[in-house]
């Protein structure tokens, strides 16, 4: 571990000195022990020794920390010094030194060409990069990082439009944009999907306005971005980035589901059922048929169930409210009527499933209903290892399904809330709609973000320790009914953000203020070994950054070009020139985002509270070029030991966000009661869907640039 410190301009002060701290500086009126709190007991050395007799101690005043003792006239003709030998003396009195850019105790981060890479490095590996450099986390194995503690500050930013086929020499920059977007005849992507390893920048080989990256970053790297071909979904970049994975204790490492634990500073708030509704708009997005309570009375006139469906008997919405005077106090329930519901399903053909068995239980437990069913169809697949249904059970069985749906729309009423996880799938079994739902699945997101969903077993673990649907006998739709009841009365009585906070993570510029780590060559000499000290950071983008993950920095800057957010970028890494706002010497970690490029490619998403720029009399060459030296002037004000990390946060969006808006019209008018597949405006074949795949796995490839000033 390297002991040199950082220069000093003032030097060492006789009687004074000022040491850092996390909070400022404090003067300290004993220089000795400024550097050792545990000072010897003095040692008086006569100052008249006969000529060529001397001490073993060094008397010059730059060299040791001596100090006479001038009131005490017993004394005289002594002097105080400490008991410590000279060499050690000058070791601690050493001021801290930034290393030289060739000196071995310099930062750095490095690829090993031998290292095996299995894909592409991912966005979040970026991130956790961050993480381990100034917080805590696993080294990566990607790139090799030494002198760790060397590192003072670290800046990021994030530049959407910038592709890998720019780097390419003989760039078209003027017909860049002429083609029409073809995932087959059009790549912006050099390196094949096979091609994990970064590519080596080379100046004569890049094109002329971006030949500075080279100084800049030894290579390109391809990132890819987190998202799912198969779901035709990609994950935001900027959330990726700015989130933080939940810390597992050792205790959860390694071992199986963990009961979920309130986060710091957690206040139960209690809500009423009611809160937890599906809204309306949100019931075709998850698969469910519209009830017509949820259709618009004008629309209503031509309503038609689907064949062999029915509804409920709710005219509208406003039904099923309950005067506040009729609701007891402090009740959850909201004076409404909660029936959990789960049913059982056996295979009838291919991918079609027919009820077989449904339970109802009632808010205090109560079997309400459980009642096996026959199907209209012969079952091909009892699927007993999941629906504990066996051909034995439905021999003697006479009730149909139309049987249960005359049952259900007795028993339902206005005021009823059914209770279910994936309720979408037993609502299609019942052929039923009914316009107040509450869906576990929805209330307890996955923490990869829809449509995946967590299962009802992992839930029941995790949130209430216990275990359902053991055995290979199958599910009892009893225990899973009543499991839902249980989830939705913890979510009840802790808040609606109860169960969400393991999908959001935690803020990165939150988890370095929480978690940073200082070491001595920028904590001083306490901080030897490494000690917990919170890291400042600095937020600069367009538009308010305190509208987003940018509220957690601890400065955030708002900017409305890219201009003013090099400026912002400078600002925070030097800080303000008397510590106005921002304290002398900036802030530790600085993120940044610039996005005329964005715009002029055509990238800037519409659901940006901030418009776009004007960049229609911009030539991209330009913007490029622009961009290059904007790059360039960060890179050349970042003090040394920085690390510097530029990169595009995903590939071209533009075809994935097209499909994926016809995608969600289509389902839209799909699910719609009563509709025709010829007229509907667009329509979803296997040729749309392959077509999404292929959209988002061009969307997931980004590149990036890592480098140490």
């Amino acid at each position: 571990m390297d002991n040199s410190v950082a220069p000093s301009d003032e030097g060492f002060l006789p009687e004074s000195l000022d040491v850092s701290v996390i909070d400022g500086r404090s003067p300290i009126a004993d220089s000795a022990r400024a550097f050792d709190a545990n000072v010897e007991t003095p040692l008086l050395i006569p100052t008249d020794l006969p000529e060529g007799l001397s001490p073993n101690v060094v008397s010059s005043e730059s060299s040791s920390l001596k100090r006479s003792k001038p009131h005490d006239e017993m004394d005289e003709g002594w002097q105080t010094v400490d008991r410590r030998s000279s060499k050690k003396s000058k070791k601690e009195k050493k001021e801290k030194k930034i290393p030289g850019a060739q000196s071995t105790n310099y930062p750095s981060i490095t690829f090993n060409y031998n290292a095996k890479l299995q894909s592409k490095i991912a966005l979040d590996s970026l991130r956790n990069l961050i993480l381990y450099i100034f917080a805590e986390g696993t080294a990566p194995q990607w790139v090799s990082i030494s002198q760790r503690p060397q590192f003072r500050k670290i800046v990021a930013i994030m530049v959407p439009g910038l592709e890998e086929a720019m780097f390419k020499q003989d760039v078209d920059f003027a017909a860049y944009n002429d083609q029409p977007p073809d995932l087959d005849q059009k790549p912006r992507v050099l390196t094949s999907p096979d091609d994990y390893y970064p590519r080596l920048l080379k100046k004569d080989e890049l094109p002329e306005i971006l030949k500075d990256f080279a100084d800049m970053f030894p290579h390109l790297w391809p990132v890819k971005t987190p998202g799912n071909e198969k779901f035709g979904i990609m994950r935001s970049p900027l959330a990726t980035m700015l989130t933080a994975p939940i810390e597992k204790s050792k205790e959860e490492k390694g071992k199986g589901v963990q009961a979920a634990k309130e986060p710091r500073g957690w206040k139960d708030e209690r809500t009423r059922i009611t809160e937890f509704l599906t809204m309306p708009e949100d019931f075709q997005v998850n698969g469910y048929v519209l009830h017509p309570a949820c259709i618009p009375t004008e629309r209503r006139k031509n309503f038609q169930d689907l064949e062999g469906w029915v509804h409920t008997n709710v005219e509208n919405l406003e039904d099923g409210d309950v005067a506040e005077e009729d609701i007891q106090q402090g009740s959850i329930t909201a004076g409404r009527e909660i029936l959990a519901l789960d049913c059982e399903m056996c295979m009838t053909g291919p991918e079609e499933f027919s009820l077989t068995r449904i339970s109802l239980v009632s808010w205090d437990g109560t079997v309400v209903l459980d009642q096996l069913v026959k199907p209209d169809k012969p079952i091909t697949d009892y699927v007993t290892r999941f629906s504990g249904i066996t051909e034995e059970m439905l021999a003697p069985v006479t009730t149909t399904l139309q049987d249960i749906q005359a049952k259900l729309l007795e028993i339902l009423h206005p005021r009823t809330i059914l209770v279910g996880h994936s309720l979408d799938a037993d609502m299609k079994a019942l052929q039923l709609t009914h316009p107040f739902i509450v869906d576990t699945s929805l209330l307890f997101p996955h923490n990869r973000g829809p449509p995946l969903k967590n299962s009802l077993k992992f839930l029941t673990q995790r949130f209430l320790k216990r275990e359902i649907q053991k055995g290979v006998g199958g599910h009892d739709s009893i225990e899973d009914a009543k499991a839902c009841l249980d989830l939705i009365k913890q979510k009840c009585e802790k808040g609606k953000s109860w169960g969400n906070h393991e999908l959001q993570g935690e803020n990165l510029f939150r988890r370095l203020t929480r978690m940073g780590k200082a070491y001595r060559a920028n904590g001083g000499t306490d901080a030897k070994g490494g000690v917990h000290a919170g890291k400042t950071s600095a937020m600069i983008d367009w538009g308010d950054p305190m509208k987003g993950a940018g509220a957690a920095s601890t400065f955030p800057i708002g900017c409305k070009t890219d201009e003013e957010v090099v400026e912002g970028v400078i600002r925070a890494v030097k800080g303000d020139p008397v510590g106005e706002e921002i304290p002398f010497g900036g802030v530790d970690f600085v993120f940044a985002r610039f996005r005329e490029l964005e715009a002029l490619q055509g990238w800037w998403s519409g659901r940006s509270e901030t418009p776009p720029p004007d960049a229609t009399e911009t030539s991209l060459e330009n913007c490029v070029h622009n961009l290059t030296q904007r790059i360039k002037r960060v890179h050349d004000s970042l003090p040394p030991c920085t690390g510097f990390i530029v990169f595009s946060g995903s590939g071209d969006p533009r075809e994935m966000g097209r499909l994926q808006a016809m995608q969600a019209q289509f389902k839209k008018e799909y699910t719609a009661p009563g509709s025709d597949w010829d007229k509907l405006s667009v329509k979803w074949t296997d040729r749309e869907d392959q077509a999404l795949k292929k959209a988002v796995g061009v969307a997931r490839n980004g590149i990036g640039f890592i480098g140490v000033k």
